[in-house]
């Protein structure tokens, strides 16, 4: 059954304004809430090309996590989704599509016979414009990284003027990144930095690279640190540079260069937004909460999703109808209470505008009630809103 009152922004923003008030101090009776027998359930997250698994770092607490990029069930000659592509310098834009060919098997040949290849689908350049100061970019545009490690294997098929292909990484925009890049036909392996649209002088070595060879080429980024790597090895020193602290990442080519891509890897640590972290901080106070999760709309816009989630296996998730009624009329919901109560609550800016659905599930006691679910609920939401002044604050 719904409850008949409105959001109480004179009391507090955590108390609910019913058939009588329930104030700072819950000193008044609070009526009936409203209540959901059961909760609408989440629909799956459909990740096109994306794994995602989580792990603890081995080096602390903080979560990791590793994005690998399949490409396995993706149309043949489009290119892949999730990529923006457009051009650096002159010339037309570059012809990214997913294509067939042949590739080395990663699992080492023991045998002595020759090395087994398999026919895989690869991300292709294709464009064969031959304009000297052009500069072909794919960039996946749906998540910025801060620390990773960026890998991928890359081979130069053909171009008469030039034959390159390369990582980008931390860029901000079209005219401001870093990028390292291989060229079989001029034997180098060079790192760059765009600011503004000017390109620095390389930083790099003389290197024997074959033409129509699967190399595996990784960036390394730890802070300021930069560290390349080629087939494994140490490709260039390790370099510091602090311009460019976070950014999203693409592939690159030069000139009418055709060039492949495949098994594509970031290790990252993800970067915490102001949600997550109010969602820790609240886990670590109060003991008998189980789940957080915090839905909300993206910082681009869209749908209400969860934005942020105790367990991160519900990040991404779109609302269900209660988050987005919670979100539209300031209501509160709750589950049946079994051994876990279900409260939904909304989350307020500085202003007391509604600006998040906030899912919370709590160990329940013996003789719990609604009144009792709710007073134990609101300081969650409370110790959220003291840090929070705007829903751009909550997603950044």
């Amino acid at each position: 059954m719904q409850g008949s009152g409105k959001w109480c922004r004179s009391c507090f923003r955590g108390a609910f304004l019913h058939n009588n008030v329930f104030s700072r101090r819950l000193s008044h009776p609070i009526c009936r809430f409203p209540q959901l027998k059961s909760l609408v359930g989440f629909a799956p997250m459909r990740w096109l090309c994306l794994t995602v698994s989580f792990f603890l770092a081995s080096t602390g607490t903080s979560l990791a996590a590793e994005r690998t990029f399949s490409l396995l069930d993706l149309p043949l000659n489009q290119p892949p989704p999730g990529f923006h592509s457009f051009v650096v310098g002159a010339g037309g834009p570059g012809d990214w599509r997913i294509v067939e060919e042949q590739v080395d098997s990663l699992i080492p040949n023991l045998s002595g016979q020759a090395q087994r290849r398999n026919i895989q689908r690869v991300i292709g350049q294709l464009s064969r414009d031959t304009t000297d100061e052009r500069f072909p970019i794919l960039a996946y545009t749906n998540e910025i990284y801060g620390d990773f490690t960026l890998s991928a294997r890359i081979r130069m098929t053909e171009g008469e003027k030039e034959q390159m292909a390369g990582l980008v990484f931390r860029m901000q925009d079209e005219q401001n990144f870093y990028y390292v890049r291989a060229s079989a036909k001029g034997g180098t392996l060079n790192f760059f930095k765009v600011v503004n649209g000017l390109r620095s002088a390389p930083i790099g070595r003389v290197l024997q690279i074959p033409r129509g060879v699967w190399h595996t080429l990784a960036v390394e980024c730890k802070g300021n640190h930069i560290r390349v790597l080629w087939n494994d090895q140490e490709g260039i020193p390790k370099m510091t540079d602090q311009t460019f602290v976070t950014g999203k990442f693409g592939l690159w080519t030069k000139s009418d260069s055709v060039s492949h891509f495949t098994d594509i890897k970031i290790d990252y640590v993800p970067l915490e937004i102001l949600a997550q972290s109010l969602i820790r901080e609240a886990m670590e106070r109060y003991d008998r909460v189980e789940k957080l999760i915090v839905f909300t709309q993206p910082p681009n816009g869209g749908e209400l999703k969860a934005m942020a989630a105790s367990d991160p296996a519900d990040i991404g998730k779109p609302a269900a109808d209660v988050e987005k009624d919670v979100l539209k009329r300031s209501k509160v919901y709750h589950s049946k209470i079994t051994k876990t109560v279900t409260m939904t609550l909304p989350l307020h800016d500085s202003n007391g505008e509604t600006i998040a659905a906030v899912r919370i599930v709590m160990k329940s006691f013996p003789g719990e009630t609604e009144k009792t679910a709710i007073t134990r609920a609101v300081p969650v939401i409370k110790l959220m809103e003291k840090r929070v002044r705007t829903q751009s604050d909550l997603v950044n």
